[in-house]
């Protein structure tokens, strides 16, 4: 590169950063804080109606899980979830209804393809990391609990 393209990219570099939105950290860390805890309300609100009609807190954790990630892909569907998210940002990735988002939403996205390839093929690009690292991570915490309770 000579001097005067080594001119001509440090001056673009040079606008580009001053041109750059630059984000509102607190405001965006107060909206995902707030809108985490709405969606973990709403959890909690049907963990409460199960506890209070007398089922057993384990089915009352599978019973909340199906009915978030139920709750979070309908709002994909309906394209609803992809708004709320705009705006809240992390807020709405990192509950339940999040995970059910990173599945639906290729499934959709890739639709016209065909179920197959398409819907079937594509469906698990996102969430498949979370997956796979998910539950190799369970079972090595499964093996080190085995091994603390029943080795030493």
């Amino acid at each position: 590169m000579d001097k005067k393209e080594q001119k001509i990219k440090t001056r673009f570099d040079y606008i580009s950063k001053e041109l750059e939105p630059k984000p509102n950290m607190v405001k965006n860390c107060i909206l995902a804080f707030i809108f985490g805890g709405i969606i973990c309300d709403i959890g909690q609100f049907f963990y409460n109606y199960f506890a209070n009609k007398g089922y057993s807190p384990e089915d009352i954790g599978t019973y909340v899980a199906i009915i978030m990630v139920f709750i979070g892909a309908l709002l994909t569907g309906l394209g609803v979830y992809d708004k709320i998210a705009n705006l809240a940002g992390a807020g709405s990735v990192v509950p339940i209804t999040g995970f059910a988002n990173s599945i639906v939403s290729p499934a959709i996205e890739f639709k016209k393809e065909g179920f197959v390839f398409g819907v079937g093929a594509k469906m698990f690009t996102i969430a498949g990391p979370v997956l796979v690292y998910g539950l190799s991570s369970s079972v090595i915490v499964g093996i080190a609990y085995y091994i603390i309770k029943y080795v030493f």
